[in-house]
């Protein structure tokens, strides 16, 4: 389930660059992220009341969404939205595909992340240097702009949340449903304080813009913040992140599909070399079965100072043989 999770997130998270854009024709950075964010809260409140799942009650939980939600949801949503104003979507896809790479420096730096497997490192390297094959940025103008900058600034936020997340939210007793709608509910709170200063939206809104927002909000927010709390919770903040690195290949398929662009041969090879990294990092190194304890028992075997794990004349005859006393007078 855990790879269908991971396809599926891709899929959506990676169509967002597109929704944004549309969106950002009709309306400002901060109406986009207050739409997106009152849309998906609206709809994981819902799923929750069909789950018969209840909100958490306590205030500590409360104050820990407070922080998740500002970092996962409210600042880099905006951040996106600002930054796709003078930034193309192959760019934002480049730059957002650093989160798993930023995650993983987090974990480190707070000890979330002990010792990652030297594959898990060149995992995530070689998906980011896939990413940089795809989009080739050094062919690409704006790169050093602010607009670039906000949307990196994104993906250090995603982050900072990502593992905070991870160690301050999930397995606290909560359903991952429950925490999504709630910590939604909190980013709308906090996008609705800055829309004042927006500015004026253009009415009436053209139906595209209406689709993208509904789009944006249903589907890449909604659906894709619920499936990346579960992943964190089943896999951790890393292993989530690494979703990242699937986001540019969705959208050059979907380029190559609606839209006509051509797949060049370094295109293919990139999007080969991320999916090689996808899976070098969410390698896993595998723990040898021990012996039940009654089986370790029968046969001495793993057992420390038992003569089953020492060398010696007796451990070489047949186990039908029993060992005689000897004789009186010998």
């Amino acid at each position: 389930m855990a790879a269908v999770r991971v396809g599926v997130l891709a899929l959506l998270w990676g169509s967002t660059y597109l929704w944004i854009k549309l969106a950002l024709t009709g309306l400002t950075p901060t109406q986009v992220t207050f739409a997106r964010c009152l849309l998906g809260a609206a709809v994981l409140v819902v799923l929750c009341a069909a789950g018969r799942q209840r909100l958490p009650r306590d205030r500590g939980t409360w104050l820990r969404i407070l922080v998740a939600a500002f970092f996962c949801n409210a600042l880099p949503y905006a951040l996106f939205s600002i930054g796709q104003q003078t930034v193309d979507s192959g760019v934002a896809g480049v730059l957002n595909a650093t989160t798993p790479l930023w995650t993983l420096v987090v974990g480190i730096a707070i000890g979330a992340e002990r010792r990652p497997h030297p594959v898990r490192v060149g995992g995530l390297l070689l998906g980011f240097a896939g990413v940089l094959l795809i989009f080739a940025p050094w062919h690409e103008a704006g790169l050093t702009g602010w607009g670039a900058l906000a949307i990196l600034g994104a993906a250090v936020s995603y982050a900072l949340s990502f593992t905070y997340m991870g160690r301050k939210l999930v397995g606290k007793g909560h359903a991952t449903i429950s925490l999504s709608a709630s910590q939604l509910i909190v980013a709308t709170g906090l996008t609705a304080a800055a829309l004042p200063f927006g500015g004026p939206v253009a009415m009436p809104v053209a139906p595209v813009v209406l689709v993208a927002v509904v789009a944006l909000g249903v589907l890449c927010t909604a659906f894709t913040f619920h499936l990346t709390y579960r992943l964190i919770a089943d896999e951790g903040a890393t292993n989530a992140a690494t979703v990242g690195y699937l986001l540019p290949v969705v959208s050059v398929l979907l380029g190559a599909v609606f839209l006509g662009e051509p797949l060049s041969l370094r295109i293919i090879a990139g999007m080969a070399v991320v999916l090689l990294g996808v899976g070098m990092s969410r390698w896993r190194r595998r723990t040898p079965v021990q012996p039940e304890p009654e089986v370790a028992l029968a046969t001495g075997r793993g057992l420390p100072g038992c003569a089953f794990n020492r060398p010696s004349s007796l451990t070489s005859a047949s186990p039908t043989q029993a060992v005689r006393p000897p004789r009186a007078g010998s």
